[in-house]
């Protein structure tokens, strides 16, 4: 898409603002996605509903594949590509398996974990340097979810683990897409949907209900939201380290309640409204840091 594209060509500080509202954007569409994809395992298995999202997300992405053919013939590291995949489908997978057996808050606090996860493995992994006030605004923010989420006495039981392990491989998989940030969105956004794809098919021949033709409006509405939020979080991966835009995730809490009361009439608690204005004052910190950072900063042209 030339809109993603052309944000490339900012210097390094507007890169990294630019990277944090994608990532913020993309939150927004995944939080509404999500909600839509809970709704539709009430009634379909998960493999039918990664089959069908994923048929209406390909579908979508069809012409650019197409236009872009030979982008896929020479891929940077394709072993590492192939691991990204398989992450990005198990991800997917665990999410909405989780959504079956828990409250959707409480499979998204795990999922809010992941910031901590991709805070010390780009350290780790990736070089990226990460200072104490950052590392202290991170675990503010977590602690913000705590408080506003209050996870249930399920915490231990296996839809949980489940969970738990969905957080730190998408905490891994952002870690990859940040390291093979070379590769062209449309490669990594159709693979992601390729791979869900292949795993539904299977999981969904062994329990099949043939969908209304309001639930296929649904399933394509999923996969078009799913199309664009990958899109803005991998060309965020790709204007700023993974360490600045990931926590931006604790985004969800706040999407969250407006959705809560806006669509279901659900008043938020006290605790929520405490928990969202810590997160979001953490998060409104970490800008704030990266913001006086890249002025102090050259300027770099991120990579394309």
């Amino acid at each position: 898409m030339p809109f993603f594209k052309n944000l490339s060509a900012y210097d390094d500080r507007s890169a990294r603002l630019a990277g944090i509202g994608l990532m913020v954007l993309s939150i927004f569409m995944f939080s509404f996605g999500d909600a839509t994809g809970k709704f539709l395992v009430g009634t379909y298995s998960v493999g039918q509903l990664l089959f069908l999202r994923a048929c209406a997300a390909l579908l979508l992405l069809s012409p650019m594949i197409w236009r872009q053919r030979h982008l896929f013939l020479h891929l940077e590291r394709p072993l590492l590509q192939l691991f990204r995949v398989v992450l990005s489908t198990l991800e997917v997978a665990a999410f909405f398996l989780a959504t079956v057996y828990l409250p959707l808050a409480d499979v998204v606090t795990y999922y809010l974990a992941g910031p901590i996860f991709v805070t010390a493995m780009s350290a780790i992994f990736l070089g990226e340097k990460v200072g104490w006030r950052r590392w202290t605004a991170i675990l503010i923010g977590f602690c913000g979810v705590l408080i506003a989420l209050r996870p249930s006495a399920q915490m231990v039981s296996l839809p949980a683990l489940i969970a738990l392990g969905g957080s730190l491989s998408f905490a891994t998989l952002m870690l990859i897409t940040r390291s093979l940030r070379k590769t062209p969105d449309i490669v990594m956004a159709s693979s992601q949907f390729i791979g869900t794809l292949s795993l539904g098919a299977v999981l969904s021949a062994f329990h099949w209900v043939p969908p209304t033709p309001g639930s296929l409006v649904f399933f394509a509405l999923a996969g078009c939201i799913s199309v664009t939020a990958l899109f803005c979080v991998n060309r965020s991966l790709k204007l700023a380290p993974a360490s600045v835009v990931v926590p931006y995730q604790y985004s969800m809490i706040v999407w969250a309640v407006i959705f809560g009361f806006v669509v279901f009439g659900d008043v938020p608690q006290i605790a929520t409204i405490v928990g969202a204005a810590i997160i979001i004052g953490a998060g409104f910190y970490i800008y704030l840091r990266e913001r006086d950072l890249g002025r102090a900063s050259g300027d770099v042209t991120p990579p394309a």
